[in-house]
């Protein structure tokens, strides 16, 4: 079977999480930090908060941000649903804007439109999370813009594109987004087994984050109500939740970032051979924006005939190629149906769920395996 995506563990991995067993320190010891830093260097961010998922990153992004009851948090309907749930954790409603036909991911002119709209309504925004789908950038640098105009916070959902780039920065450099969320689930470009991270530039952003993840407990004198009574001494100052992530997690997670470069080129190098093996099939192969470099945490295909998707993709799987539909559409899901949305409100977002299938990518494809998953697909379509 071939997957559509795969972890790609090394020995010097399997090494690392060794020494933490063998260390004083599963948990709360020093390769978190040490992973913290990895990330905030690599991507030039100033803070590094590590939780236990994505789903948990923006969960406290959310938080830190201040997004309660009464706010409204926009995001795209093609993500993964966390994208939206950690706005309604926080109790605030939830809006969608649709994608973009090339990049599939949101829209920056129909964000500008909405946000028109919504400010002669009084109905703007808190914070609008666009999603760096499959790896590839937003339009961040207009929708940076708007949030300046229009006064909204920015999260970046960057869960597939940790080691992509945007206009010759790396993604999480903190300029165009007020925090930053990567995933690394082990599909993802790199893997903690499970974890996430948040990045920022503002440190009262980080703070507040730090304190979220672990039950809202300080030990900083500073920020206590009254004396500590000695050094075992903690307060709880806000309400948080238990999101640490352990140091296992996080020795694995710095083992990985030695090769992170390697595995987005050769995710390219995928790709590139991808476009060139399934060129005049009836399928759009991903378009890739030139003020980016993509993670490539996916590569989805967009066949020419929605009626054909069901049966290539059973044909896939039936030949051993696991293939995989990247995303059904948040607000055609049970729970946001019942919130009051309905499907044909985002049409870009629905034709391009009716007609996606996601290809294997991940480093350790081979070229014989990918010899195969491209001839099967050609065959299907044939």
């Amino acid at each position: 079977m071939i997957p559509y995506g795969r972890q790609d563990i090394s020995a010097e991995d399997i090494q690392a999480v060794v020494a933490v067993l063998e260390s004083d320190f599963l948990t709360q010891g020093p390769a978190v930090p040490a992973f913290e830093s990895a990330i905030a260097t690599y991507v030039g961010a100033e803070h590094a908060v590590a939780v236990n998922s994505a789903t948990s990153a923006l969960h406290i992004a959310c938080m830190a941000l201040g997004v309660g009851p009464g706010d409204t948090v926009w995001t795209t309907p093609n993500t993964f649903v966390a994208s939206a749930n950690c706005a309604r954790y926080c109790g605030a409603d939830v809006g969608f804007v649709d994608i973009d036909k090339r990049t599939y991911n949101m829209c920056a002119v129909a964000l500008a439109s909405k946000l028109k709209l919504a400010a002669q309504r009084n109905a703007l925004p808190k914070v609008v999370i666009p999603v760096a789908f499959a790896g590839q950038s937003c339009d961040m640098q207009a929708i940076r813009a708007l949030g300046d105009e229009y006064g909204f916070a920015i999260i970046e959902d960057a869960s597939h594109a940790i080691g992509g780039g945007y206009l010759g920065k790396p993604i999480g450099c903190g300029d165009f987004a007020d925090i930053t969320v990567f995933s690394f689930h082990p599909v993802k470009v790199i893997t903690t087994a499970e974890g996430g991270m948040c990045v920022t530039r503002r440190s009262d952003l980080a703070e507040a984050m730090r304190k979220a993840r672990s039950h809202g407990i300080t030990r900083d004198q500073a920020e206590m109500t009254g004396p500590s009574d000695g050094a075992w001494y903690y307060q709880q100052v806000a309400l948080g939740y238990n999101y640490r992530m352990t140091d296992m997690q996080a020795a694995l997670g710095v083992s990985q970032m030695t090769r992170l470069d390697g595995f987005v080129a050769r995710r390219h190098q995928l790709a590139r051979r991808y476009d060139e093996l399934l060129a005049g099939a009836a399928l759009t192969v991903p378009f890739q924006h030139p003020d980016g470099l993509s993670g490539l945490h996916l590569y989805p295909v967009v066949l020419h005939d929605s009626a054909r998707r069901k049966a290539v993709f059973d044909g896939m799987r039936a030949a051993g190629v696991h293939v995989n539909v990247h995303y059904i559409p948040v607000h055609t899901q049970p729970y946001y149906q019942d919130l009051g949305f309905r499907a044909g409100e985002y049409p870009n977002a629905e034709d391009y769920y009716a007609r996606a299938i996601s290809l294997p990518m991940y480093p350790g494809l081979s070229e014989q395996q990918q010899d195969f998953v491209t001839s099967t697909l050609r065959g299907l379509l044939a």
